[in-house]
């Protein structure tokens, strides 16, 4: 392996027991031994576990964010249905780890964001990009008429991010998918006015 190919193993071995087992509950031995590196190479990569933890939230920012973009940004179909892909996805992801994760964004939030004024800040950050994403597409289905002209696109897309990262809290506590489900269905009929 070169050595950002390390990097990255480690970043993305990390995320997985993140999103397992929570940060704190992560220790840097069994992400190096789950990862099958000597400490040493941690120490050459990251100089502390918080530096760690933002090289994984900035790993999985950037990979989510360009499958969000993929979606939202799907110019052959219109803005409504990029959005049920969305939760579509969502929905499927849920359910194939077998409601274990979650989103390990909204997770890191709920456990760092109120301990580490950094992780705070950058988890933030990461909300705000995605509810920009998420209002440019509904500003564009109201453009097309797809959506009520009343329709305030940041309203909506600061309801959505907030709405849907607690739907999956639920489906989690659940183990089922059935508080997204809901919340998809309130969104849809109740802020957009479409099914």
């Amino acid at each position: 392996m070169t050595s950002n190919d390390t990097r990255n193993h480690i970043i993305n071995t990390g995320a997985d027991l993140i999103g397992q087992k929570g940060f704190g509950a992560t220790g840097i031995n069994a992400v190096l031994t789950t990862a099958g590196v000597p400490k040493g190479s941690f120490y050459h990569y990251f100089s502390s576990k918080n530096d760690f933890g933002l090289a994984v939230i900035d790993a999985f920012t950037q990979e989510y964010d360009a499958r969000l973009d993929q979606i939202l940004n799907d110019t052959s179909r219109p803005c409504v249905d990029r959005l049920h892909a969305y939760f579509n996805s969502g929905l499927e992801t849920m359910a194939s780890c077998e409601f274990t994760r979650g989103c390990l964004i909204g997770n890191l939030g709920q456990e760092l964001a109120g301990q580490n004024e950094t992780f705070r800040q950058r988890l933030d950050t990461v909300f705000k990009g995605w509810e920009k994403r998420f209002e440019r597409c509904i500003e564009e289905a109201r453009q097309a008429g797809d959506v009520d002209e009343s329709v305030n696109p940041a309203d909506v897309a600061s309801f959505l991010l907030s709405g849907w990262e607690g739907a999956i809290l639920r489906a989690k506590v659940l183990k089922s998918t059935e508080p997204m489900e809901r919340f998809v269905r309130v969104f849809f009929h109740q802020c957009l006015g479409t099914q």
